[in-house]
């Protein structure tokens, strides 16, 4: 009642100027100014970089984000691009302490500023007496509409949907499931393409080449079948696996233009990699000793893969060019990271989405001329992305609640474990710029955490029911959830503390989901049988 008084006071009232009191940097105790030095976010190719071009600002300490990309638009003289956005971290690493070892396997522990200096200081205790490094990176200047409704709903499988994916360029959605059926989906109009029948038992994995001319799918029996998508034929189809398979990975398309090569892993606990063209196999990769549950194709030559055995394995996935070496150096174990003290479910590389997407960009459907034109794109993203995200860095999450952040390429050993989830970790996604990673738990909870160090940024709850995976939208600034409770959840990155959106229809729990490349559409796939296209 406080609150409605006319004369100002009351409880509310007088707690809300509390609030905005203790948020006044005059009454903090904190200097009205801060001295900070400007730099780009250091990336792998800026090692010899000339720091006297870094400029030194004596800033208010109230300078917030939006002031902050005023004056690096100004620093830069940039006269195009005036509306990029960019990120900024405050750097919170001790130079000094530690051995040279140490710093070289440990990530800067920077900070991101979410609103102003002020509270970024405030809130992580951070000294106003030295100069504060400040790293800027730039963000997708294209934006992507949050999705609000269902606009289709796509009846056909007779069964339980356990995955939806977009094409890598946009023009076809693939889906699969318990009915043992394969669907290829017009985007346009939401209607039927084509239905592949040849698998005899539930489809479990599937997955797009990166040149999007061909899809895998395999089932419970350890069949793997290649589609044509445009034709809905079969192109190759061989048993791969003793028992089911349990996931899929492509060769991305930078590393060979053909994208002809496959990697399966199963519950037999072995992982094979497989030329689709000639259906042979060229590699077994063995070692695990329980089934292996998942499996990432990487943008540097390697092959990762999890298991129940509680270990991470680094394959080789190409012949060594520094020595006279054959195929028979493909599969052979790199190294090996342990850490979790049960089975691992799930693993994720800050690449992920350039892999996926190869030469295709948020534009959508882009034709080539031939295909040196196309591994030139595919090169050319995955370069910028890599001047970005830096070294390519390995997060996973298991049953013992909490999620590891590796740099495989480099160390056997973890650079953080990552805690908070109070049940299972069985989904994790890296946003397509690799800022940010999410992880999806039995907790019912989804988690945001910085993914350049593994510090944890934010909590997002409302869900009733388990979350069984996120998706990211191509500018990542939104993230959707998918749950038991048969809802999907839209989040704003930006302003965590509520979903934007609660997206309600399926009538049963939500298995499958995937957010479209050009950032158009989102398809959810049910227990109810039926898939759902949101739009914004």
């Amino acid at each position: 009642m406080g609150s409605l008084n006319p004369d100002g006071t009351g409880y509310d009232v007088a707690k809300r100027r509390k609030l905005n009191e203790s948020q006044d940097p005059s009454d903090s105790g904190l200097p009205s100014s801060v001295v900070v030095k400007f730099r780009p976010v250091k990336t792998s190719g800026d090692e010899d970089s000339d720091e006297s071009k870094w400029p030194q600002l004596d800033l208010p300490i109230g300078t917030t984000v939006s002031e902050l990309e005023a004056l690096v638009h100004n620093l830069l003289e940039k006269e195009e691009n005036e509306t990029c956005p960019y990120a900024f971290y405050v750097s919170n690493t001790n130079e000094g302490e530690g051995g040279e070892e140490e710093k070289k396997t440990t990530l800067s522990e920077d900070i991101e500023i979410v609103k102003s200096l002020f509270d970024t200081i405030k809130s992580n205790n951070l000294s106003t007496e030295n100069v504060l490094s400040l790293t800027y990176m730039p963000l997708s200047l294209f934006r992507v509409k949050p999705v609000t409704r269902c606009t289709d709903t796509m009846p056909g499988h007779t069964e339980a949907i356990l995955h939806v994916s977009y094409s890598p360029c946009g023009r076809f959605l693939a889906s699969g499931g318990g009915d043992t059926t394969v669907r290829f989906w017009d985007v346009n109009t939401c209607l039927p393409k084509r239905t592949c029948q040849g698998h005899r038992n539930h489809v479990l994995v599937t997955g797009w080449s990166p040149d999007g001319k061909r899809f895998g799918s395999a089932d419970k029996n350890g069949f793997v079948i290649v589609w044509d998508p445009t034709t809905g034929e079969s192109k190759k189809s061989f048993k791969a696996h003793s028992k089911w398979v349990t996931a899929m990975a492509w060769e991305p398309m930078h590393r060979n233009v053909n994208c002809e090569r496959l990697c399966t892993s199963s519950k037999d606990c072995l992982v094979k990699i497989w030329n689709v063209r000639t259906g042979s196999c060229q590699a077994t990769l063995s070692g695990h000793t329980d089934s292996v549950e998942c499996v990432r194709w990487g943008g540097e030559g390697l092959i990762y893969t999890c298991s129940r055995d509680r270990t991470i394995k680094v394959w080789g996935a190409e012949p060594d060019t520094n020595a006279k070496s054959t195929n028979k150096d493909v599969g052979k174990l790199v190294r090996t990271l342990t850490g979790h003290g049960h089975r691992v479910n799930t693993i994720a590389l800050n690449c992920d989405y350039a892999c996926r997407t190869g030469p295709f960009d948020h534009n959508g459907y882009k034709q080539f001329s031939n295909d040196g034109e196309a591994l030139k794109s595919a090169t050319d993203r995955y370069n910028e992305i890599k001047k970005v995200i830096g070294e390519e860095v390995l997060v996973s999450g298991s049953d013992d609640f909490t999620l590891f952040f590796w740099q495989p390429t480099s160390s056997k050993h973890p650079i953080k474990r990552l805690t908070g989830h109070q049940q299972a970790v069985n989904d994790i996604k890296f946003s397509p710029d690799g800022r940010y990673f999410a992880s999806a738990s039995f907790d019912k909870k989804v988690k945001i955490w910085d993914g350049r160090n593994g510090n944890f940024f934010n909590t997002l709850t409302g869900h009733v029911g388990a979350v069984y995976s996120v998706a990211w939208a191509s500018d990542s600034r939104y993230l959707v959830s998918a749950s038991k409770d048969s809802t999907l959840k839209l989040w704003e990155v930006a302003s965590p503390k509520r979903a934007k959106e609660t997206l309600s229809g399926h009538q049963d729990e939500i298995y499958a989901l995937d957010w479209s490349p050009n950032g158009v559409s989102l398809a959810s796939g049910s227990k109810d049988r039926t898939i759902k296209v949101w739009k914004h």
